[in-house]
């Protein structure tokens, strides 16, 4: 599988998103004639977001691996809340949990959701050269291009020598 290179935020950041989510959609379905869809939205995100191991987790129940699949799961029931027509649910209503639907999408998106090990082994396989090792390359490049001037040199007096 190809890995998209993304900017990838730590995981203590997207546990922070998810509560604001979380409450921005209690927010909105106070004020809301039909409160039901975003009020149970909220707290679905919320409970995910504490039941985490994680640096803002409140409970540390389930792993990060199991969170990132939820995420999908919950963002999936977030899209299919704003098209459901059993419920009654106004068009704004609908209006916020799809927006935030979207905003959840790049947030899980950009989440790095690897442990500390993992993230170690990731940035050493990816880690730049050192300097003594970058030292040697540079001594050695340069040393080569001398010893190439010198032999091109010497090539050329042998040639005018050789016309004499």
């Amino acid at each position: 599988m190809v890995d998209i290179e993304r900017a990838r935020r730590p995981f203590w950041m997207h546990q922070i998103v998810e509560y604001m989510i979380g409450l921005v959609l209690i927010a909105a379905a106070v004020q809301q004639p039909k409160p039901a869809v975003p009020a149970v939205m909220g707290l679905l995100i919320i409970l995910n977001a504490a039941i985490t191991i994680g640096p803002a987790g409140a409970f540390s129940i389930i792993g990060r691996k199991l969170h990132r699949v939820l995420d999908v799961i919950l963002m999936l029931v977030l899209a299919a809340s704003t098209l459901q027509p059993w419920v009654e649910e106004d068009l704004t209503g609908r209006l916020v949990v799809g927006a935030i639907t979207f905003i959840y999408f790049i947030v899980w998106f950009h989440t790095d959701f690897e442990g500390r090990a993992e993230r170690k082994s990731r940035r050493a396989a990816r880690a730049k050269p050192e300097s003594e090792e970058l030292g040697k390359k540079a001594g050695r490049m340069v040393g080569d291009s001398v010893n190439s001037l010198k032999r091109w040199k010497d090539s050329i007096t042998d040639a005018d020598g050789e016309d004499e």
